[in-house]
Parts: C-alpha cells; sequence; structure tokens
C-alpha cells in the first residue's frame, strides 16, 4: 500500500512518514520545502513540488493509494496580516490536491490534517466535535473550508476522507533524529527550551490575568508521536471500508503556560528567563479536547505525557546543537 504524504518534510509529516513506515506503509514524500527541510525526509523517495504543479502532483498521485495531507501555512498571526497567502496556500493548494486524486481516478483515502482553530472561541469545554465551527481567524477559516471541500468531494465523488482536529503538537520522535523546526519559533516548548538555555531571547508569557489557576492561558499539549500514530490509525479505519470521519486528538488535559515553563525548568535544570507581556488578542483562557470520538473509533489514546513532550524536545534541541 503506497502512501503519499504531502507536506512530509513539516514537523508532524515527516514523523507521520516514520509511522507509516512502522506500520509496513511504502511512503513517497512531497514537498516544496518552503517551509520543509530535507533532512527530516532521510530514509524516503523525495519529490520537491508544490501543490499548485498541477501536472507534477498528479503524477505522483497516480503512483499512490492514499494521501496524508499536511501541507499548508499555519501562523495565526501571519494569516491576520496576510490572508491572500493562506487561501492561496490552504484553499487553493488544497482543491489543487483534490483536483489531482480525481483526475488521476482514484479513490484514494484522504487524511487531513485539521486544527482547533476551527472552532473560534470556544463556547464550552472540553471540545467536542459537534461544537459550531466559528473560526476566528483566516488559518482557522481556510482549514474549515477544506473539510467542507472535502465532505463536498465525498459525497458527490466518493472519496473517503479523516479530518484530524489537532491541538497543541508536542515533543519529538524519542530516537532524537526527528523533531521540530520552524522558523520563526511559535510553539511554547521550544521557545521556553531557547530562552532557558540562552540559545533564544527571554520568553514571553501573552497575559497572567486569565479566569485560570495561575492567571495563564491553558492547553492541551498532545506529542508529536501519539498524533502520527492516530494519522496510521485514521488511515486503516478509511482502508477497512469505514465511511468518512472527524475527529479531535488531544489528550483531554490542560497544561497552563506556567505549568509548562515548570516542566521544562524540572527537565533542563536551568530557569526559564520571563517577562509578562500583554494578551495577544483572540487567545482563549482554556482549549482543551475531548478525544472521545477518537477513543471509539481509532482505539487510540495519546500515551505521552507533557514531561515525554518536553523531555524529548530537549533531547531533540541538544541533537541539533553544534
Amino acid at each position: 500500500m503506497k502512501v503519499l504524504v504531502v507536506g512530509g518534510a513539516g514537523y508532524i509529516g515527516s514523523h507521520a512518514a516514520r509511522a507509516l513506515s512502522r506500520a509496513g506503509f511504502e511512503v513517497t514524500i512531497y514537498d516544496n520545502l518552503s517551509t520543509g527541510f530535507e533532512f527530516l525526509t532521510r530514509g524516503f523517495p523525495l519529490v520537491v513540488g508544490d501543490l499548485h504543479d498541477a501536472k507534477s502532483l498528479l503524477e505522483v498521485v497516480k503512483q499512490c493509494d492514499a494521501v496524508m495531507h499536511f501541507a499548508a501555512n499555519a501562523y495565526v498571526g501571519e494569516s491576520m496580516t496576510n490572508p491572500r497567502k493562506y487561501f492561496h496556500n490552504n484553499v487553493e493548494g488544497g482543491l489543487s490536491l483534490l483536483n489531482a486524486i480525481r483526475d488521476a481516478g482514484k479513490q484514494s483515502a484522504v487524511i487531513f490534517s485539521s486544527t482547533c482553530a476551527v472552532y473560534g472561541a470556544p463556547e464550552r469545554m472540553p471540545l467536542t466535535e459537534d461544537h459550531p465551527l466559528a473560526p476566528v481567524n483566516p488559518y482557522g477559516v481556510s482549514k474549515a473550508f477544506f473539510e467542507q471541500a472535502l465532505h463536498a468531494y465525498d459525497t458527490a465523488y466518493g472519496m473517503r476522507y479523516a479530518s484530524l482536529r489537532y491541538f497543541n503538537a508536542a515533543g519529538a520522535d524519542e530516537s532524537g533524529e526527528l523533531g521540530e523546526c520552524h522558523d520563526p519559533e511559535p510553539h511554547l516548548i521550544p521557545l521556553a527550551l531557547q530562552a532557558a538555555t540562552g540559545v533564544g531571547p527571554e520568553l514571553k508569557i501573552y497575559g497572567s490575568d486569565y479566569p485560570t489557576p495561575d492567571g495563564t492561558c491553558i492547553r492541551d499539549y498532545i506529542h508529536v508521536v501519539d498524533l502520527a500514530e492516530a494519522h496510521v490509525k485514521a488511515l486503516q479505519r478509511l482502508l477497512a471500508g469505514s465511511s468518512s470521519f472527524l475527529v479531535n486528538l488531544g489528550t483531554g488535559q490542560g497544561s497552563s503556560v506556567m505549568e509548562v515553563i515548570s516542566t521544562v525548568e524540572e527537565v533542563t535544570g536551568k530557569k526559564v528567563p520571563m517577562t509578562i507581556v500583554p494578551r495577544r488578542p483572540g487567545d482563549p483562557p482554556v482549549l482543551v479536547a475531548d478525544p472521545g470520538r477518537a477513543h471509539q473509533m481509532l482505539q487510540w489514546k495519546a500515551k505521552r505525557t507533557l514531561r515525554d513532550s518536553v523531555s524529548t524536545a530537549w533531547k531533540w534541541m541538544q541533537t541539533r546543537q553544534p
């Protein structure tokens, strides 16, 4: 069974490629390397190509039996200032992929990398899949639109899919050979590690007056290897004949910014220099998944803890340093 991993040179896509390989799938990676890294694709055939290159995309889709789609821009702040980029890449590029699958005459199973950003400002916690979709930024809008496109292509053409709405991806492969590379880095755990070691500036805490136990935002941090394994489970379910579905991927447990910082300090033995700055517009106090549907449908549950996420990210950071 041949699986095309679109965006497989990125953080989550590269981990999913390895999870697929461990499960016995044959993997080809398709990536334009605009934000991904070629070294993260080692051990797999890599086709350097863009989603907007219909000819190249069609040729590689013809050779595969299923598709995992990770290729997207994913900075919320940037999407507010440059929505054109996000709709061009995340919407138009995504539609180009669906059209290539259709034009190839494939009934490929499609696994889509979605996000909890489709929910917008939560009305209730924890977040279940039936929560209204009301994204508050172009990034979330682009992901919600593509979910609707998938539904339409399934209804019209029988293109079955799984939309996986994940929460805060964190950590790195336990081997220390694979991990998070972003420029700029947007995520709390690597930023805290960089601050602790002096590699980066002091950590900015965006607001300390939220209605939470310690005043800082609470998020659901899910280990990237747990995420990757859920993608494999979702593909296996579709290949077994399941109809299309969508699920949240999270731990069901929230951790505050200060709890993350405390864990970083415990793991590294170093203090994290920090400063409190004003809240960012649109940041909800709490975002935590209800992963019950994923447990039921995929027989999957997050195994790794926040400490595992910090420990593996720390190992990866040490491996990457000269």
